[in-house]
């Protein structure tokens, strides 16, 4: 993977991290709620700064640069989807 942390060995610092969130059964309601409410559903990062009334310059969105962000997102998803489907929740308070 493009975004990962290596040793000079080859091994792969972030992989037990990866693998572990990537694991995370999402069987509880609260768990569900509480992690819908803490990840952000956009780079919290991503910045337009105004000066004079207008657009003066851009800040990218940083998180892909995370080497976790791509289950991060999905462990956000796979919440969404469980108060939608298994608890027929509305989740739009969390979009």
């Amino acid at each position: 993977m493009a975004n990962s942390i290596h040793l000079p060995n080859g091994i792969d610092l972030v992989a037990p991290i990866r693998r572990w969130l990537n694991s995370l059964e999402i069987d509880d309601v609260n768990l569900a709620k509480w992690l819908c409410q803490t990840l952000p559903a956009r780079c919290p990062f991503e910045r337009n700064l105004k000066l004079w009334g207008g657009v003066t310059a851009h800040i990218p969105p940083l998180c892909k640069l995370n080497p976790l962000y791509d289950e991060i997102v999905n462990l956000r998803f796979r919440a969404l989807s469980y108060l939608a489907d298994e608890c027929e929740l509305d989740i739009t308070v969390y979009l």
